[in-house]
């Protein structure tokens, strides 16, 4: 029989689970995870890494058919979608596979099953509808993630509606696509099949696309979507959808009121996920919750002593990277280690793997100057960037806000080719509390895309050197 007892329990294998439970391991505490499907998580298996292996298929294939820009010849160029998402299949696998050595090396028992809270610091364990374990700790990480959240009347029914699950995994290629929602994820899907041939056309409910972002790198971004062929419609609902033996059309409202009609062959939900909260035990616990998610405060304490929450099913930003991160905070919390910093959210960075790329942190200019600063914004364009130029991307921007009378760097925002590998740089700066000096006295190397950052700070402070 395996051990029951444990000091730290987390529920949940995703990006936050496993991290906090290796960190837990590493701090000598004893560990288990219940995992009731895939070790990795969504972002492992259905997100983050297999969207990024499709993406990179995409563009390895717009490179392709753009040979003849930088001097070379490629004829007759097709792709095969099967093994396009085989490819990604089988990165996720190996990715999968990773996580499991790197619990079994830090000596962290796995439990398959699905968790249920038994009041605190128990738990049972059941799989295929029979319990398998009682487990006990007096520490239970709640890390039970999120799922796709469904529109009423506007169900999907993984055949003409998708999720990002069908959508990962196509059998054969939509001549044409209806995408509803531009956050990161429709985004994602929209230039993915775009780039493979589909006729996409996206629809948002909010004045901008990836709302989340800048105004003015939306706005860059928009432009160049459409350029490339992708149709968007913002301020725009869908109302309707009825599906016919092949295809589905919807009725799509615009702020006016007008209806149309578009008949696609298939639509893509990706109007946001909600936490997972059901079936675990909750009304056990005077854990709360709060419009679909776990009300927990900065270290992942929820209102139960004992019970913590982190992740997606604590609330946005929905991301693996801040969920690895509230996973560190929470278990060195309950470590009772004496350094522990909590969550700044707003130096969290998000990134968009579109064709362009898009990545962010910190505040935007509008968010700054409604927080009350008076701002001082640089911008540089990727024209101006010999590296971008040499690559063929000379379509792109950088656009930094600072605090005029601190120099505080209080956000950064980037459109363009691999600013989701440059925006590292602002979050580094930010986290060491950089102001300005510091970013024009450090030397970039040259000729990088990265000099586009440098050249947006002085632009800021009037000391741009190559526009």
């Amino acid at each position: 029989m395996a051990d029951t007892n444990f000091d730290v329990i987390v529920v949940g294998g995703g990006p936050g689970g496993y991290v906090a439970a290796i960190r837990a391991a590493q701090l000598k505490l004893k560990t288990a995870v219940v995992e009731r499907a895939h070790l990795g998580g969504i972002c492992l298996n259905w997100g983050c890494i297999p969207t990024k292996a499709l993406l990179r298929s995409a563009e390895v294939y717009h490179y392709m058919q753009r040979a003849e820009d930088y001097g070379l010849k490629a004829e007759n160029v097709g792709f095969d979608l099967e093994k396009v998402v085989k490819r990604s299949r089988g990165v996720a696998k190996q990715l999968n596979g990773g996580v499991g050595h790197l619990l079994k090396k830090n000596k962290v028992t796995v439990f398959d099953g699905a968790a249920k809270l038994n009041g605190p610091g128990k738990l049972t364990v059941a799989k295929d509808g029979k319990q398998v374990a009682e487990l006990t700790a007096p520490h239970i990480i709640l890390a039970t993630g999120a799922r796709p959240r469904a529109l009423p009347g506007i169900e999907p029914d993984k055949k003409f509606i998708w999720t990002y699950f069908e959508a990962m995994v196509p059998e054969t290629m939509p001549k044409s696509l209806l995408v509803i929602g531009s956050g990161a994820i429709g985004i994602e899907f929209a230039s993915f099949f775009h780039t493979l041939g589909a006729e996409v056309t996206v629809v948002e409910l909010l004045p901008q696309i990836l709302p989340v972002e800048d105004e003015e790198i939306a706005k860059h971004a928009h432009k160049r979507f459409e350029k490339m062929g992708i149709k968007i419609l913002t301020e725009a609902k869908v109302t309707a959808v009825k599906k016919n033996s092949s295809n589905v059309t919807a009725t799509i409202e615009d702020k006016a009121g007008k209806k149309t009609e578009i008949t696609v062959d298939r639509v893509i939900s990706a109007v946001g996920v909600q936490g997972n909260i059901e079936d675990i035990g909750l009304e056990s616990t005077k854990v709360k919750t709060d419009r679909g998610i776990i009300v927990a405060d900065e270290y992942g304490r929820t209102a139960e002593k004992g019970i913590y929450a982190i992740g997606d099913v604590a609330g946005p930003p929905m991301l693996a990277h801040k969920a690895e991160h509230e996973g560190v905070i929470c278990v060195e919390t309950i470590a009772g280690l004496n350094d522990v910093h909590p969550m700044k959210k707003e130096q969290i960075p998000g990134c968009t793997y579109c064709h362009p790329q898009v990545a962010s942190v910190g505040l935007t200019e509008k968010k700054a100057k409604e927080a009350g600063y008076q701002v001082k914004v640089g911008r540089f364009p990727f024209m101006g960037n010999g590296k971008a130029i040499a690559l063929g991307e000379p379509e792109g921007l950088v656009k930094t806000v600072f605090d005029a009378k601190s120099g505080q760097l209080l956000g950064a925002h980037m459109v363009g080719a691999e600013v989701t590998e440059l925006i590292q740089g602002y979050v580094v700066a930010m986290g060491l509390e950089t102001t300005e000096a510091e970013l024009m006295h450090a030397v970039f190397p040259h000729p990088t895309l990265s000099e586009t950052m440098h050249e947006s700070v002085l632009d800021a402070y009037g000391r741009v050197i190559h526009m």
